[in-house]
């Protein structure tokens, strides 16, 4: 918003040789055959013309690089009107004067009569300062949608730039715990393995092929959850209570992997945090196009300044995509009371 605002100031933004060239060449051919009345006008009055044309160049430049800029896209909307009217009223006054005094100086060899009462001056002034205000405000937006389309574009790539890298923080760092859990379970010989190959497989196809549609359905992302949970159920923590309750009600399609991360920030600073008891409860309700997910979990407190950090950062990340992906339609809120840790996430795809 603020580069657009600054935009708008430049008045000099546009070629003003070029715009002044085309603007008065269009005017003295209009001129030309209106003050002739003919199809082949006369030698006089191609010098009759140009010297009523440079009589008008003063008072519309003031209109158009002063009064415009100034005040009205200022919003200034009465004293460009006071204005406005102003210079109408002067320069119209003194035009048959000025228009003399040019023609006694350069064309001494003609003799002119004046085309035109007061009422035609004045009327020919204004329709020139209205045309011209109204071309020039054409041309900046003009401007104005060009300066718009390409800062759309370079706002677009920066939220896929973004996006792309804070995809890239998440997935390696899940791949580095999948992968944890199968050496686990391969040091300990379990016939586990098997099915946590299969789940991790299915995970990981998610990730690798699902993670780059611009939308995915709410139930694949459950399948993810679902998923994720089994697979992290393969390392068995003592007396530990995992629970995913979920209502959909209708198939939405959300921005995929968004959930994965907090139920993944659950299980490490949670479930794997060294607790007694340990336990995560995860609600997904999906009704009348809104989600809430919301995700509980005891903690056992780490003093370490690095692990407090990196917990931050997760969150920061995740924050960060949803403030991306759903700008005023979503709400984020963290409840830590010491000994439980509560996420919630509201998102109105309607809104």
């Amino acid at each position: 918003m603020l580069q657009i605002k600054h935009f708008l100031k430049r008045t000099n933004a546009h070629n003003i040789l070029v715009f002044n060239a085309v603007l008065w060449s269009c005017s003295f051919l209009i001129l030309l055959f209106l003050f002739s009345g003919s199809s082949s006008p006369a030698k006089i009055d191609y010098i009759y013309t140009a010297s009523f044309i440079f009589t008008l160049v003063v008072p519309v430049c003031i209109n158009l690089y002063w009064l415009l800029p100034t005040y009205l896209k200022k919003e200034k909307y009465v004293i460009f009107g006071i204005l406005f009217i102003l210079n109408l009223i002067v320069f119209a006054q003194i035009n048959p004067w000025f228009f003399n005094v040019l023609v006694d100086t350069f064309f001494k060899d003609y003799f002119f009569i004046s085309y035109h009462n007061k009422i035609e001056i004045y009327s020919i002034f204004a329709v020139f300062f209205i045309l011209s205000v109204l071309i020039k405000l054409a041309e900046d937006w003009v401007y104005l949608n060009e300066f718009e389309n390409r800062t759309l574009k370079i706002q677009n790539q920066q939220i896929e730039n973004q996006l792309y890298y804070l995809k890239g923080q998440i997935n390696p760092h899940f791949l580095f715990n999948s992968l944890n859990v199968l050496y686990s379970l391969a040091i300990e010989e379990k016939k586990e393995v098997t099915n946590a190959i299969l789940q991790l497989s299915d995970i990981l196809r998610y990730v690798i092929y699902d993670v780059n549609a611009a939308q995915i359905t709410i139930k694949k992302e459950i399948e993810l959850l679902t998923n994720y949970i089994e697979f992290e159920k393969n390392r068995h923590v003592q007396n530990s209570t995992i629970t995913f309750d979920y209502k959909v009600d209708k198939n939405l399609e959300i921005y995929p992997m968004l959930l994965l991360p907090l139920l993944e920030n659950s299980f490490k600073h949670g479930l794997k945090s060294g607790v007694k008891n340990p336990y995560i409860d995860v609600k997904l309700i999906v009704k009348n196009k809104k989600i809430d997910f919301v995700i509980s979990n005891n903690f056992k407190e780490i003093t370490s300044y690095n692990t407090k950090e990196e917990y931050g950062i997760g969150l920061k990340n995740i924050q960060e995509n949803l403030a991306i992906i759903y700008p005023d339609k979503h709400l984020f809120s963290i409840e830590n009371s010491h000994t439980i840790f509560t996420i919630r996430l509201t998102i109105d795809i309607e809104k």
